[in-house]
């Protein structure tokens, strides 16, 4: 039993971020499982919640880390998404305690290893979120789990169950030894958690620069992130400024870090093909319209991304707009099967509201569905049903300028479906 001075400490072992599991070819926002169901079980049950990216200190994460593994009370495993830190945490925990260990999953999780002598406690994402339900859900059941486990002695670690004779290494004062570096840390330094919260809040704001800024000490915290760079990347082509090549200059060698012309995630191959999609925009150069339709087209093939197919279309029109036939003729039939596959996406999207972290309906997120289901009706041919559609989306927007920047597309789409292929050679 720990004094009853101290609370009680659950160290939460996963990834951050949105994060892609290849297996189920799916997106999971980890973050949001993290603040919506982990977070509230843990302290529901009376613990202190603590992630890695909680942790002050004046130093690297490994010590902190590595104290927490062996010195939490109880240690939260998620390992959705297969995340390689989180496999390797767990199985420092095993091996340092035998007991007080939850593994938890999302439900179509396969494991590339046999755990089959683990008890995983499974959860359902819905997309990149968690439907409310279901999160309160396995709330609840977590929050008993991590009571009835605090205070118990059952072995839970394999590690001690095929070793029985082994000893736990002895504990010292692990909590003072915490608290130590956490005043040791110099002034001014900030947590992962407080710069990601700054991060969003710029975001949702649209102010690129300050996103920008928050993302760039991120990067030092946890290099090579595909998240942090993912969204760095992102940032720094949209944010204002007069030198938009050099922007964009930046931003690919940002994304390069994450080999995007190799890449399976959608999410890299979006961003990679927007830059270039810019950089066609600015200076006309056929090998950026080429590198965009490759980039957009891969991660729209990857698993029917909507983002991604809806620009691939754009892009085949864009490049028919300035073909001979018969290879213009050819891009518009294509676009338009993609288009469809995307109408197709979204509406199964749109048949139940669209939520946010407290089950209340995302109107930016709906908005941008709808949008895209605009976009893709319109390129069909359907104008009738897209005029509808874009009614109904516009009278929900919760930003008066989503309207101008979904006209602006349309506007730019109609121009290419319009323009005359180039005489034949």
């Amino acid at each position: 039993m720990p004094p009853e001075n101290r609370k009680q400490t659950c160290f939460v072992v996963m990834g951050f971020g949105v994060k892609n599991d290849f297996q189920q070819q799916k997106e999971f926002d980890l973050d949001k499982s993290y603040r919506i169901v982990i977070k509230k079980a843990v302290e529901a049950a009376g613990l202190e919640c603590i992630r890695a990216d909680d942790v002050m200190h004046a130093g690297v994460i490994d010590k902190p880390m590595y104290e927490l593994l062996l010195g939490a009370d109880v240690v939260v495993a998620d390992l959705s998404t297969s995340n390689a830190n989180a496999i390797y945490e767990l199985g420092v925990r095993h091996a340092l305690r035998p007991n007080t260990t939850i593994v938890i999953a999302e439900s179509g999780f396969k494991f590339p290893f046999d755990i089959g002598h683990l008890l995983v406690r499974t959860y359902q994402h819905m997309g990149k979120g968690i439907d409310a339900e279901e999160a309160e859900a396995f709330r609840d059941k977590l929050t008993q789990a991590i009571k009835e486990l605090a205070n118990k002695s059952d072995v839970d670690s394999p590690v001690y169950t095929f070793l029985p004779t082994l000893e736990r290494p002895a504990l010292r004062d692990i909590a003072a030894s915490n608290a130590k570096a956490s005043t040791s840390a110099p002034a001014g330094d900030q947590t992962v958690s407080l710069l990601m919260e700054m991060f969003r809040a710029a975001r949702a704001a649209e102010n690129w620069g300050g996103a920008r800024l928050a993302l760039g000490q991120l990067r030092t915290k946890l290099p090579g992130d595909p998240f942090v760079l993912q969204q760095l990347a992102l940032a720094t082509y949209k944010e204002k400024t007069a030198d938009k090549r050099g922007a964009l200059e930046e931003a690919k060698k940002i994304l390069g870090e994450l080999n995007p012309k190799i890449s399976k995630d959608p999410e890299t191959l979006g961003i990679w093909g927007a830059i270039h999609k810019r950089m066609w925009e600015l200076d006309g150069k056929a090998e950026d319209l080429n590198a965009s339709l490759e980039s957009y087209g891969r991660g729209f093939h990857l698993k029917d991304d909507y983002y991604n197919g809806i620009n691939y279309a754009f892009m085949l029109d864009a490049r028919a707009a300035s073909s001979s036939e018969p290879d213009a003729t050819a891009d518009r039939v294509w676009a338009k099967r993609v288009r469809n596959r995307v109408i197709d996406d979204c509406e199964a999207r749109l048949t139940s509201p669209i939520t946010d972290d407290e089950g209340k309906v995302d109107l930016a997120a709906t908005f941008w569905v709808q949008a895209t289901l605009v976009e893709a009706l319109f390129g069909t041919g359907n104008r009738g049903r897209a005029t509808i559609v874009m009614t109904d989306a516009v009278a929900s927007a919760p930003e008066s300028w989503m309207k101008g920047t979904l006209e602006e597309q349309l506007g730019k789409l109609e121009r290419y479906m319009q323009a005359t292929p180039l005489a034949g050679n």
